[in-house]
């Protein structure tokens, strides 16, 4: 669902992309915590169409190098694969992971391996038919042979609405949520939530995003803790794109728990 406002981490971010005339395409990420440090990170992406691979590269402000290698279409029709390495130079820790992603009209199946941490496995799967989905996940532990978590969920999916009910952390938590498209410039959503292991409240958050113009949309959503948040994002120009939240605590408005940030993204 694309109505909720993103989440404050997300809003004072820094984008900025490009694209070079041998068709690598280059793109620096900036990001405050809102706590005075920042993160970032410059990538570079080659994309060779007529072979059907990818090539990401990416050096973070943590000294981190990731590299990542894709391959769409390529070993089966509908299968995507990477291969991702990080390398700390600081530790000469070394990370490797296989991720693996299945499409059919149906049918849609994942699953990342982990090979450095255990190794681990996280799968998913989804089966649909007619707006109808079923889907499930777990973790498995590969060295221990044991199943680590577990979730399930069902759900009904049109382009006007759609509503799905998932039970969560080995089937203990539970949520329901539910989104309509009431046209082309509103939508609404709501999600309330359980824990059966935690307190007996039930938590529910409303959102609703309004597209103002061609250019530019408002989102807001309030839970039931009270804390409002607004956004706002305009396109200024072709390229340019400009945002601004505000997160309330609407039962403390005399304390400072209110947050503010801004987002801008450039691209070339």
């Amino acid at each position: 669902m694309s109505f909720p406002p993103p989440a404050f981490s997300d809003i004072a971010n820094l984008e900025v992309k490009s694209k070079a005339p041998n068709g690598v395409n280059f793109n620096v990420k900036g990001k405050s915590s809102h706590e005075g440090s920042t993160t970032g990170s410059i990538e570079g992406k080659y994309v060779n169409a007529p072979a059907g691979f990818t090539v990401t590269q990416a050096w973070t402000t943590a000294n981190v190098l990731n590299t990542k290698l894709e391959f769409d279409n390529q070993i089966a029709n509908g299968l995507k694969a990477e291969v991702a390495a990080d390398f700390i130079p600081s530790s000469k820790n070394i990370g490797a992971k296989i991720n693996l992603a299945f499409k059919q009209p149906n049918f849609h199946g994942r699953a990342f391996v982990d090979l450095m941490k255990g190794p681990t496995a996280n799968l998913d799967a989804v089966l649909g038919r007619e707006g109808f989905l079923v889907g499930a996940e777990a973790g498995y532990d590969i060295e221990k042979a044991a199943i680590t978590r577990y979730a399930a969920a069902v759900g009904y999916s049109v382009p006007q609405y759609s509503a799905a009910i998932t039970a969560s952390n080995n089937l203990s938590v539970f949520s329901a949520a539910y989104y309509h498209k009431v046209n082309s410039e509103v939508e609404a959503g709501a999600k309330a939530t359980w824990d059966s292991k935690g307190s007996s409240n039930v938590g529910l958050e409303v959102a609703g995003k309004w597209r103002l113009d061609p250019t530019s949309f408002a989102k807001a959503k309030v839970n039931d803790r009270g804390i409002a948040s607004l956004a706002y994002n305009v396109l200024l120009r072709s390229g340019v794109t400009v945002g601004a939240g505000i997160s309330l605590d609407t039962q403390k408005l005399n304390e400072s728990a209110h947050k503010v940030g801004t987002h801008f993204e450039f691209s070339g």
